[in-house]
């Protein structure tokens, strides 16, 4: 016997099995390449869709986001509320319209979120403070082009009180 294709076997209890080693081996061989094309026919196909599906989100939204960003980007600068002397700092605004921005009265107040929108034809800035004296204490307020000001309400959580307020560019 010069081929070692078929080998008996003895299994305990005295039993006898063939075993075709080489046979066996094809057969795994084949199978694994199988998965392996399988597996990568459906990543690749995924990949596909998910590469087609964001350039069209990202075609479709490119136009309007830079378009309402350079809208929200007049929003940057310092603006003064005149009845007390606070500050709010916009530093700068991202294209989804959270802003980097500071609160001052004089001294600085944690701002915990600040971001800005469009509400129909309106530019909106909403700031939350955390702070000592000042605990989700907001901001909503609404950008007047015509007068270069920000007005509407002040919400002082600690009293639970809202107040009509106006900021005014700080020149």
């Amino acid at each position: 016997m010069g081929s070692q294709e078929s080998k008996k076997l003895k299994r305990p209890g005295g039993s006898v099995r063939t075993e075709n080693k080489k046979g066996f081996r094809i057969v795994a061989v084949i199978a694994a390449i199988g998965v392996l094309a399988a597996a990568f026919v459906l990543f690749i196909g995924r990949k596909t869709e998910e590469n087609a599906e964001e350039k069209k989100v990202s075609s479709a939204d490119s136009a309007p986001a830079t378009e309402a960003r350079g809208d929200l980007n007049k929003l940057a600068g310092r603006w003064l509320r005149p009845d007390g002397g606070y500050i709010i700092e916009i530093r700068s605004i991202r294209a989804n319209g959270k802003m980097d921005a500071g609160y001052f009265n004089p001294r600085p107040i944690n701002v915990s979120s600040a971001e800005a929108s469009h509400r129909g034809n309106e530019v909106e800035v909403f700031i939350e403070l955390q702070d000592v004296g000042y605990p989700g204490s907001t901001y909503t307020l609404t950008y007047d082009p015509q007068r270069d000001a920000l007005s509407g309400t002040y919400f002082q959580a600690a009293l639970e009180q809202s107040f009509e307020v106006i900021f005014v560019r700080a020149r």
